[in-house]
């Protein structure tokens, strides 16, 4: 599933977050499951969305052993210890573990954005006063993207 675009939206009393329906409308549940899997990043302070079929994906692609190397094992217990299965409703609504919002610094004022193959709930106000410097700085991101793929960087 591609993820594209942003929706400016309000997370309620209970912690509920209406996933936006662009997003919900290409919900397959045979290929993307019955939830989604909510991961704190603390660049950016956000928490991102993975659908319950892509993370499971994700995390199935990754090398496995009885005996992982010190800082896989505290990767594995880091990453996955924080992330958090979490069931739509019938309205298409997430409740948001409170404890991930705070430890990312989230107000009820958020965007989520469309990022490829996951969402982000970001701060609103951050999101509006960066986006213009978000703009015009992607020509260089790229640009240090592609020099690293090359091999240049």
């Amino acid at each position: 599933m591609l993820f594209t675009g942003f929706a400016e939206l309000t997370v309620d009393a209970k912690g509920r977050l209406a996933i936006p329906a662009k997003y919900r409308g290409q919900w397959q549940p045979q290929r993307d499951g019955d939830a989604w899997f909510c991961v704190p990043w603390a660049e950016g302070r956000m928490l991102r969305l993975y659908t319950e079929g892509r993370f499971t994906q994700l995390a199935e692609s990754a090398s496995d052993s009885l005996t992982p190397a010190s800082d896989v094992a505290n990767l594995d217990a880091d990453f996955y210890g924080l992330a958090e299965r979490i069931e739509m409703d019938s309205n298409g609504r997430v409740i948001l573990p409170r404890g991930l919002m705070e430890l990312v610094g989230l107000s009820n004022e958020v965007v989520v954005v469309g990022a490829r193959n996951r969402l982000e709930v970001r701060d609103r106000a951050t999101w509006k006063a960066s986006l213009q410097d978000r703009f015009t700085s992607l020509p260089r991101l790229v640009e240090r993207i592609e020099s690293k793929r090359n091999g240049a960087g």
